[in-house]
């Protein structure tokens, strides 16, 4: 029985305990004490026989302390203590802070209790409600959290839904474009004159530049279907602008040589009625006895109309001219029937253009040699800081030692050289400034700015007497007549305009440039304008008729500037 015992503690469950043993057994088995050096020992057969009873107590001992634990442990059972009414009371009215009912209460239960009228075994107990209730709260909000992550995933469903909607429909519009496009191929492919060869693949025809490809619509990309659209389309539309192509360069041709026939002609024909002029004068004055005159053309910087300079006795003398040119069947030169100047509509105030006869003084000047000097001559004298930012242009007065400067800080100065007293500054313009040019006579200056606008300015006012306006971008350059009565502007807007300054309005614009026109110069006492632009040109045009008369081709690059010389040649740089 011990065995089995043993055997059974050994393989049920066991706890460990701690066990105080007092010096008096229940036994009242008296021990010895042996000594720790005692030799003497015990004989071999009790010794056994002692450990083995004592084994199988322990064993027995432990088995029964094990079954009794057991048997505790399962009939002990795990569950909550409810609480009871006293407590629920107490509790109840702590938290209500109902502090003095507490006291009544607490102290009259107490009396019934110590009297023996209320028994703790009678009370009972209250089932935990709040516990009950706050379990159901938690569920409660769990579900409605689960309400709130169903709603967004029906709404997120809604979305994907609707765009899987629109991408249909987008998808079934662009398959029906597609379908369109394929049978207008189709048909247009058909349309062509073309001929197959046994593969199928490739077709060409005599008349065709381009071979075409057929190929089976239902089995091609849709980038290769856009592409042999756009290829057919393109063909087309080259094939229908090239039959244009000809026609428009013998048009251009033809216009080109009309003008240049124009100017020619015009100018024989200003050549041809001097020449007629002096012989008749010269006629006049053999049949009446008296010497020959030879009229001495007084060339200045101002050329002033014919009206201002003939009095009354040349006046006269030219009518009697033009009778007799009349009587001898030859019609005199009218300027009120030339054509080149009855182009558009005519004012009051407009300026009549002078003759082209005018002789140029600096022509003299030409013949001289002089030899340029050396770079080693050349050597710095001055620098005058006059302005804040950037200097765009200088101009020198025809006539003084008097230098103009236009910068990028909107201002122009006039100041004296070489010293750099400043003179007069000018105020007005509302962008950087271009261009600069005094006025024949020195007495005024035009100046072309950023801000589309051409300003004459007068010295004796010390102000801008007139503002230009007609440009549509910014003007790059200015320049005036030798007659001092017209003013040439460039722009960036591919054009070019001449002003009249007695009737403050545009006479011309010349169009013919294809880019910004950065340059214009007046030829000296000529009707002749130079312009330079960005489409590596240069002109040359006639400002009576705003008419150009000869392009110049070459430059690889944009030419940025114009100019003639004393011998009239033109230097230009890109």
């Amino acid at each position: 029985m011990a065995g089995e015992a043993a055997v059974a503690g050994a393989e049920g469950p066991f706890c460990l305990q701690q066990v105080s043993i007092t010096e008096d057994s229940e036994d009242d088995y008296q021990y010895e004490e042996v000594p720790a050096d005692d030799d003497v020992s015990l004989l071999e057969g009790d010794e056994d026989l002692e450990k083995a009873l004592q084994t199988i107590q322990e064993q027995a001992e432990d088995a029964q302390i094990i079954a009794q634990r057991s048997d505790l442990i399962s009939k002990q059972s795990v569950s909550e203590i409810p609480e009871v009414v006293d407590d629920f009371l107490c509790n109840f009215l702590v938290r209500m802070r109902m502090t003095r009912t507490l006291d009544c209460f607490q102290t009259e239960w107490y009396e019934l209790m110590q009297k023996g009228i209320i028994d703790r075994k009678d009370i009972g107990f209250v089932p935990d409600m709040y516990t009950y209730n706050q379990h159901l709260e938690i569920e409660n909000r769990r579900l409605k959290k689960e309400l709130e992550n169903y709603k967004q995933a029906a709404s997120k469903a809604k979305e994907a839904l609707q765009k899987i909607q629109k991408e249909r429909d987008f998808h079934r519009m662009h398959h029906k474009r597609v379908v369109q496009e394929k049978n207008r191929l189709i048909s247009d492919i058909k349309r062509s004159p073309v001929t197959a060869n046994a593969s199928g693949r490739k077709l060409h025809g005599p008349g065709n530049c381009f071979p075409t490809l057929i190929l089976a619509m239902n089995s091609i990309s849709q980038p290769t279907r856009v592409t042999i659209i756009r290829y057919l389309q393109w063909r087309r539309l080259k094939a229908h602008y090239a039959s244009y192509e000809p026609m428009l360069k013998q048009l251009t041709e033809k216009y080109q040589s009309i003008l240049r026939q124009k100017m020619l002609t015009s100018l024989e024909r200003d050549r041809a009625v001097g020449q007629v002029t002096g012989l008749q004068a010269t006629l006049q004055n053999l049949e009446s006895g008296r010497g020959i005159e030879i009229p001495v053309t007084r060339a200045g910087h101002r050329c002033e109309r014919e009206d201002e300079r003939q009095d009354p006795v040349q006046k006269a003398v030219q009518e009697t001219r033009e009778q007799k040119y009349l009587y001898a069947g030859v019609a005199p030169y009218d300027p009120a029937k030339d054509p080149t100047k009855q182009k558009g509509k005519r004012y009051s105030k407009d300026s009549e253009f002078p003759k082209d006869a005018q002789v140029n003084p600096y022509l003299a000047r030409a013949k001289e040699c002089i030899r340029p000097l050396k770079s080693a001559v050349y050597r710095l004298s001055n620098t005058l800081k006059v302005h804040n930012l950037a200097v765009s242009c200088l101009a020198l007065h025809p006539r003084k030692d008097i230098v103009v400067t236009a910068s990028d800080d909107h201002l122009w100065k006039m100041w004296a050289f070489p010293n750099g007293n400043i003179i007069m500054t000018g105020e007005g313009h509302t962008d950087w400034l271009s261009g600069c040019c005094f006025h024949p006579s020195g007495t005024k200056l035009v100046t072309s700015s950023g801000d589309t606008t051409v300003r004459i300015w007068d010295f004796t006012k010390g102000e801008c007497i007139l503002t230009l306006e007609g440009h549509s971008h910014a003007v790059w350059d200015c320049s005036w007549h030798a007659c001092g009565d017209f003013v040439a502007s460039a722009s960036m807007d591919n054009t070019s305009k001449i002003w009249d300054i007695n009737s403050e309005r545009c006479r011309y614009t010349m169009r013919g440039h294809k880019d910004s026109v950065n340059s214009i110069e007046f030829l000296p006492f000529s009707n002749t304008v130079l312009t330079s632009s960005a489409d590596k040109t240069l002109s040359l045009w006639d400002a009576r008729t705003g008419l150009c008369a000869q392009t110049f081709y070459g430059h690889l690059h944009s030419c940025n500037h114009a100019t003639f010389n004393m011998k009239v040649i033109l230097y230009k740089c890109n």
